[in-house]
């Protein structure tokens, strides 16, 4: 198998998070059904714009040193964010054990970074 390199790495992140962002905005009742009701709606929908913004970026990443760079950054970022959040929130009860499907998203394109960090563009 041939090894994915960090501009093709960056695209697939970004089509994730676009789609993780735009999945509440454009279903709400199936997300809820999946991660649990909302009672801040604003909430999801700020989480959700930054998502789609943040996708938008490493999708849109010249495939150069710098872009590369800017969207592995971006995708750490994000990931490393997204993953805190559903290791301290579903221990705690406050939000559903399914968020454990994203934690473990998440931490597969931690690695995923980790792992193309030294590829060439």
């Amino acid at each position: 198998m041939a090894a994915v390199s960090p501009t093709r790495l960056a695209r697939a992140h970004g089509v994730f998070n676009l789609v993780s962002g735009a999945w509440p905005l454009l279903a709400r009742r199936s997300f809820e059904a999946v991660f649990g009701a909302k009672t801040d709606r604003w909430l999801l929908y700020t989480v959700s714009g930054l998502l789609l913004g943040n996708g938008l970026t490493q999708l849109t990443a010249e495939p150069t040193a710098a872009g590369v760079r800017a969207a592995r950054q971006c995708g750490t970022a994000t990931a490393l964010t997204l993953l805190s959040i559903d290791l301290v929130y579903v221990p705690a009860g406050t939000i559903p054990k399914t968020y454990l499907l994203d934690a473990a998203m998440e931490l597969g394109w931690i690695t995923a970074w980790r792992v193309t960090a030294h590829r060439p563009v």
